[in-house]
């Protein structure tokens, strides 16, 4: 008997010690997970962060230098059109390459390599010594910028999905603030390194390669990432009584199974939206691109008119983060298309009227009317339900936005080289804006692209 009752005892202490080792192995991943999850969102919010400063210095650190640059490399007025006209084009062509390559290697794994190649551009185009050359640099750097472009509104839906609006409004700020630093400091940066203008377009390089390392990580795990989607869609299917497994909603699971048959071109919501996209990135550009000559050839000095370049840029520094938040809590964002286009149209007015004496007001009101970008970012996230959706509507709509605003730089680079003057420049910039605003408000609507391309 005692020996039974001892055989008993033994079995049941090691039973206890079995299941306190299972419970303790099983346990050990369910805490570290936790850990590991608030450690990858840091580094996807840094990603994102340096990211968007990267996204316009390649652009408005030349706007400041444009008149050097076409000094040193002998360019037209009209071959100057064309440079300022190179962004859209570029943004359009490789940007609808985005989403493919997202599905296959993953969207940080892009966004890595995007920002590689933009160091590269950047540090290569001020000393191949040709204009052909300069041109094929700054393409190769946007190109890293056009992928980055369509993929972040993807990265910040899928990390971020109930914090759209915030997370939009973050990207926005910093995308500002790099705008506005590269046009503010460029200038004097140049002067302080010695006066050369190859320096002072190069120096862009070094912040480009910082962005590069938050997204190392991805690139290195989007083998086993992958996997785990499989994995997840797996249990989609293994869902039982037909819904959705645990941990996933059921528009997740429609998601799936409606992403690969969207057509987006179905959507006059994404049409809508892509024009909006195009019109705001025309005046964007030609902004970028011509308002700092605007403002040298009425009289003022390059140094300060590289500062009201800036004044216009920094604006989008505290309205990208007001603006993405704003809009999620409106039914229709109609009204904010109407305010940012009716100070655009003072302040082209202002620049045509007395470019001098009210220039920095000018610079103001032109500043908030560009702020209609993190308004376009924020409704390719909520005119979407899902990430799929998102990824396809943001290719469309930045793709098919920045064809058509290809023409617009270029449009003012010839008009002006052949008025002599920038009357007539201006006027097609204002004009441009009356339409910008009647398809904001179409793309204000509170639809859905899912929706209207499934009819």
């Amino acid at each position: 008997m005692m020996d039974r009752m001892a055989r008993e005892e033994h079995r049941t202490a090691t039973s206890t010690r079995i299941r306190t080792a299972q419970t303790r192995t099983t346990e050990a991943p369910t805490r570290s997970q936790p850990a590991t999850r608030a450690w990858t969102t840091r580094l996807v919010v840094l990603g994102i962060v340096l990211t968007a400063l990267n996204l316009r210095p390649a652009i408005t650190s030349l706007g400041a230098l444009l008149e050097e640059v076409r000094d040193g490399l002998g360019m037209s007025g009209s071959v100057a059109g064309l440079l300022t006209s190179v962004p859209p084009l570029c943004f359009a062509l490789f940007g609808v390459m985005a989403p493919r390559l997202a599905r296959r290697f993953g969207p940080g794994a892009v966004v890595c390599a995007g920002m590689a190649a933009i160091t590269a551009g950047l540090l290569l185009r001020p000393y191949v010594g040709s204009t052909a050359g300069f041109l094929a640099a700054s393409a190769l750097a946007l190109m890293g910028i056009a992928l980055s472009n369509v993929l972040m509104p993807v990265i910040v839906k899928h990390w971020f999905p109930d914090r759209v609006g915030s997370m939009t409004g973050l990207y926005s700020m910093a995308l500002a603030l790099g705008t506005a630093s590269a046009a503010a400091v460029t200038v004097p940066m140049t002067e302080v390194l010695g006066g050369s203008w190859q320096t002072g377009l190069a120096v862009w390089a070094g912040l480009a390669a910082l962005a590069v390392l938050p997204w190392i990580p991805f690139v290195r795990d989007r083998d086993r990432d992958q996997e785990r989607e499989r994995g997840r869609d797996q249990e989609r299917e293994r869902g039982r009584d037909g819904g959705a497994a645990p941990g996933f909603s059921a528009q997740e699971k429609h998601a799936r199974v409606v992403a690969p048959t969207l057509r987006i071109t179905r959507s006059r919501t994404a049409w809508a939206l892509a024009v909006y996209f195009g019109l705001q990135a025309t005046g964007a550009y030609i902004t970028m691109g011509w308002m700092a000559q605007i403002f040298r050839d009425a009289g003022v000095h390059a140094g300060t008119a590289g500062l009201l370049l800036a004044v216009t840029m920094v604006m989008g520094v505290p309205l990208a983060f007001v603006i993405p938040r704003l809009a999620t809590r409106l039914p229709h964002q109609g009204p904010i298309v109407l305010a940012l286009g009716v100070c655009g149209l003072v302040g082209y007015a202002g620049l045509y009227l007395a470019p001098v004496a009210g220039s920095w007001a000018w610079a103001l009101l032109l500043g908030v009317s560009n702020c209609s970008f993190p308004l376009a970012l924020t409704l390719v996230g909520m005119r979407a339900r899902t990430s799929a959706g998102v990824a396809q509507l943001s290719g469309f709509a930045q793709s098919t936005g920045y064809l058509i605003s290809i023409p617009g730089p270029l449009l003012v680079g010839v008009l002006y080289q052949h008025s002599g003057g920038w009357g007539l420049p201006i006027a097609l910039m204002a004009g441009l804006m009356i339409p910008q605003m009647a398809v904001g408000v179409l793309a204000g609507r509170n639809r859905t692209v899912e929706d209207e391309a499934a009819r």
